[in-house]
Protein backbone atom coordinates (compact mmCIF):
# COMPACT_ATOMS: atom_id res chain seq x y z
CA UNK A 1 0.00 0.00 0.00
CA UNK A 2 1.27 3.50 0.83
CA UNK A 3 4.54 2.16 2.27
CA UNK A 4 5.79 1.15 -1.16
CA UNK A 5 5.87 4.76 -2.31
CA UNK A 6 7.40 5.98 0.93
CA UNK A 7 4.90 8.69 1.86
CA UNK A 8 4.56 9.09 5.62
CA UNK A 9 0.96 9.08 6.79
CA UNK A 10 -1.00 10.85 7.95
CA UNK A 11 -0.31 13.83 5.72
CA UNK A 12 -2.49 16.88 6.37
CA UNK A 13 -3.74 19.56 4.01
CA UNK A 14 -4.64 22.95 5.48
CA UNK A 15 -5.69 26.25 3.94
CA UNK A 16 -8.52 28.63 3.26
CA UNK A 17 -11.91 27.78 1.86
CA UNK A 18 -11.64 27.11 -1.85
CA UNK A 19 -7.90 26.39 -1.89
CA UNK A 20 -8.45 22.90 -3.29
CA UNK A 21 -7.83 20.76 -0.21
CA UNK A 22 -10.50 18.19 -1.05
CA UNK A 23 -9.63 17.83 -4.74
CA UNK A 24 -5.90 17.68 -4.10
CA UNK A 25 -6.38 15.37 -1.12
CA UNK A 26 -8.47 12.89 -3.08
CA UNK A 27 -5.95 12.78 -5.91
CA UNK A 28 -2.95 12.56 -3.56
CA UNK A 29 -4.55 9.71 -1.59
CA UNK A 30 -5.32 7.81 -4.81
CA UNK A 31 -1.77 8.32 -6.07
CA UNK A 32 -0.24 6.74 -2.96
CA UNK A 33 -2.98 4.14 -2.44
CA UNK A 34 -4.05 5.65 0.89
CA UNK A 35 -7.44 6.50 2.37
CA UNK A 36 -8.69 10.08 2.07
CA UNK A 37 -10.46 11.83 4.92
CA UNK A 38 -12.21 15.16 4.43
CA UNK A 39 -13.02 16.27 7.97
CA UNK A 40 -15.82 18.57 6.77
CA UNK A 41 -17.43 15.62 4.94
CA UNK A 42 -17.09 13.48 8.07
CA UNK A 43 -18.80 16.20 10.12
CA UNK A 44 -21.67 16.28 7.62
CA UNK A 45 -21.99 12.47 7.69
CA UNK A 46 -22.27 12.38 11.47
CA UNK A 47 -23.88 15.70 12.41
CA UNK A 48 -25.63 17.04 9.32
CA UNK A 49 -24.88 20.03 7.09
CA UNK A 50 -22.30 22.44 8.48
CA UNK A 51 -24.45 25.47 7.67
CA UNK A 52 -27.23 23.96 9.83
CA UNK A 53 -24.86 23.37 12.74
CA UNK A 54 -23.83 27.04 12.50
CA UNK A 55 -27.44 28.22 12.24
CA UNK A 56 -28.85 26.08 15.04
CA UNK A 57 -25.96 25.84 17.48
CA UNK A 58 -23.48 28.56 16.52
CA UNK A 59 -19.82 28.60 15.57
CA UNK A 60 -18.58 27.58 19.02
CA UNK A 61 -20.61 24.36 18.95
CA UNK A 62 -19.44 23.68 15.40
CA UNK A 63 -15.80 24.13 16.42
CA UNK A 64 -16.25 21.62 19.27
CA UNK A 65 -17.67 19.04 16.85
CA UNK A 66 -14.91 19.84 14.36
CA UNK A 67 -12.21 19.40 17.00
CA UNK A 68 -13.50 15.92 17.90
CA UNK A 69 -13.59 14.82 14.25
CA UNK A 70 -10.15 16.27 13.50
CA UNK A 71 -8.52 14.63 16.54
CA UNK A 72 -9.92 11.27 15.44
CA UNK A 73 -8.83 11.71 11.81
CA UNK A 74 -5.27 12.70 12.72
CA UNK A 75 -4.79 9.28 14.33
CA UNK A 76 -5.53 7.51 11.03
CA UNK A 77 -2.94 6.66 8.33
CA UNK A 78 -4.53 8.74 5.59
CA UNK A 79 -4.38 11.91 3.53
CA UNK A 80 -6.48 14.35 5.57
CA UNK A 81 -8.12 17.59 4.48
CA UNK A 82 -8.95 19.91 7.37
CA UNK A 83 -11.65 22.54 7.23
CA UNK A 84 -10.20 26.03 6.87
CA UNK A 85 -10.82 26.97 10.51
CA UNK A 86 -9.80 23.69 12.14
CA UNK A 87 -6.35 25.11 12.84
CA UNK A 88 -7.87 27.73 15.14
CA UNK A 89 -8.10 25.18 17.96
CA UNK A 90 -4.87 25.09 20.01
CA UNK A 91 -5.18 21.32 20.55
CA UNK A 92 -5.35 20.78 16.80
CA UNK A 93 -2.24 22.90 16.29
CA UNK A 94 -0.49 20.81 18.95
CA UNK A 95 -1.64 17.58 17.26
CA UNK A 96 -0.21 18.78 13.94
CA UNK A 97 3.29 19.24 15.39
CA UNK A 98 5.49 16.58 13.88
CA UNK A 99 3.04 15.58 11.15
CA UNK A 100 3.64 16.45 7.49
CA UNK A 101 1.45 19.51 6.85
CA UNK A 102 0.83 21.15 3.47
CA UNK A 103 -0.65 24.64 3.27
CA UNK A 104 -2.57 25.08 0.03
CA UNK A 105 -2.79 28.78 -0.81
CA UNK A 106 -4.99 30.45 -3.39
CA UNK A 107 -5.33 34.03 -4.63
CA UNK A 108 -8.59 35.95 -4.18
CA UNK A 109 -8.92 36.16 -7.97
CA UNK A 110 -8.64 32.40 -8.39
CA UNK A 111 -10.87 31.54 -5.43
CA UNK A 112 -13.82 33.76 -6.40
CA UNK A 113 -15.26 31.35 -9.02
CA UNK A 114 -14.54 28.37 -6.76
CA UNK A 115 -16.67 29.83 -3.97
CA UNK A 116 -19.62 31.06 -6.01
CA UNK A 117 -22.88 29.29 -5.24
CA UNK A 118 -21.54 27.44 -2.21
CA UNK A 119 -23.06 27.08 1.24
CA UNK A 120 -20.23 28.40 3.38
CA UNK A 121 -21.63 29.89 6.58
CA UNK A 122 -18.71 32.21 7.29
CA UNK A 123 -19.05 33.80 3.83
CA UNK A 124 -22.83 34.23 3.90
CA UNK A 125 -22.79 37.95 4.65
CA UNK A 126 -19.61 39.25 3.08
CA UNK A 127 -18.52 37.03 0.23
CA UNK A 128 -14.98 37.60 -1.03
CA UNK A 129 -14.32 40.47 1.40
CA UNK A 130 -15.11 38.12 4.28
CA UNK A 131 -12.92 35.43 2.71
CA UNK A 132 -10.01 37.90 2.54
CA UNK A 133 -10.50 38.93 6.19
CA UNK A 134 -10.61 35.30 7.34
CA UNK A 135 -7.50 34.49 5.30
CA UNK A 136 -5.62 37.47 6.73
CA UNK A 137 -6.46 36.31 10.27
CA UNK A 138 -5.47 32.69 9.64
CA UNK A 139 -2.38 33.13 7.44
CA UNK A 140 0.09 33.33 10.37
CA UNK A 141 -1.32 30.07 11.75
CA UNK A 142 -1.19 28.31 8.38
CA UNK A 143 2.37 29.54 7.84
CA UNK A 144 3.53 28.39 11.28
CA UNK A 145 2.12 24.88 10.79
CA UNK A 146 3.19 24.21 7.20
CA UNK A 147 6.13 22.08 6.19
CA UNK A 148 5.33 22.92 2.57
CA UNK A 149 3.18 25.63 1.02
CA UNK A 150 1.85 25.54 -2.52
CA UNK A 151 -0.11 28.17 -4.41
CA UNK A 152 -2.98 26.37 -6.14
CA UNK A 153 -4.19 29.41 -8.07
CA UNK A 154 -2.81 28.47 -11.47
CA UNK A 155 -1.48 24.96 -11.04
CA UNK A 156 -3.02 21.68 -12.09
CA UNK A 157 -4.09 19.22 -9.43
CA UNK A 158 -1.68 16.67 -10.96
CA UNK A 159 1.27 19.08 -10.59
CA UNK A 160 0.33 19.92 -6.99
CA UNK A 161 0.06 16.22 -6.11
CA UNK A 162 3.44 15.51 -7.72
CA UNK A 163 5.03 18.36 -5.77
CA UNK A 164 3.61 17.13 -2.46
CA UNK A 165 4.60 13.51 -3.09
CA UNK A 166 8.07 14.58 -4.21
CA UNK A 167 8.59 16.80 -1.17
CA UNK A 168 7.61 14.11 1.30
CA UNK A 169 9.45 11.27 -0.45
CA UNK A 170 6.63 9.64 -2.35
CA UNK A 171 7.55 10.53 -5.93
CA UNK A 172 7.08 7.73 -8.46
Amino acid sequence: MSERVGLALPIVLIGAMGAGKSRVGQRLAASVDAPFIDTDARIVERHGPIEQIFARRGEEAFRAVEREIVAEALREPAVISLGGGAVLHPDTREDLAGLPVVWLRVSPEAVAPRLSGGNRPLLADGGLATWRAILEERTPIYRSLADLDIDTSRRSVARIVADIAGHFGGAR
